[in-house]
């Protein structure tokens, strides 16, 4: 893959980090505060449903960290290594911890019958999203596993 490939999908992955982050610095804060004073009925969960949302940004910006990292390891040649594996397999794990949390949070929010059918559809688009995306790496880790392995007796043929 040419050098000008990867430094675009960097430059795509950082890209999309610095939009997340403004959406979660400044308009979901502002989102919240909104629907907070709309629905005065529902605004004590206006501090854990922000909670629940940053929570996720954690995996989410490790997932990209990781990203990043299978770009390198793709540079400099090392794209069929134990470290690719590695990173595949942080990223599946990633994406299972952002579709456990979002869950649970909806499966909270309906028990307190505060699932707005908007937030339910937007949750449901995050965690088939993810599903998918955890579905993907977790059969490039195989793939990837299966030509480590064949290389590895490849390389031990005489």
């Amino acid at each position: 893959m040419k050098r000008s490939s990867i430094g675009f999908l960097k430059g795509t992955v950082f890209l999309i980090a610095v939009i997340i982050l403004g959406l979660c610095v400044i308009w979901l804060p502002d989102l919240a505060t909104e629907a907070a004073s709309q629905n005065p009925e529902y605004a004590y969960l206006k501090i854990p449903v922000l909670l629940g949302v940053y929570i996720t940004a954690i995996p989410f910006y490790f997932a990209l960290y990781q990203a990043l990292k299978l770009l390198t390891y793709i540079k400099t040649d090392r794209a069929f290594s134990e470290f690719a594996v590695a990173s595949l397999s942080y990223i599946k794990m990633c994406a299972l911890s952002i579709i456990s949390i979002y869950s649970i949070g909806m499966v909270i929010l309906f028990f307190q019958h505060a699932l707005h059918p908007g937030v339910a559809i937007i949750g449901t688009v995050i965690i088939f999203a993810t599903a998918v995306i955890s579905f993907f790496s977790a059969v490039l880790e195989e793939l990837l596993r299966s030509a480590l392995v064949l290389k590895t007796e490849n390389d031990l043929t005489v």
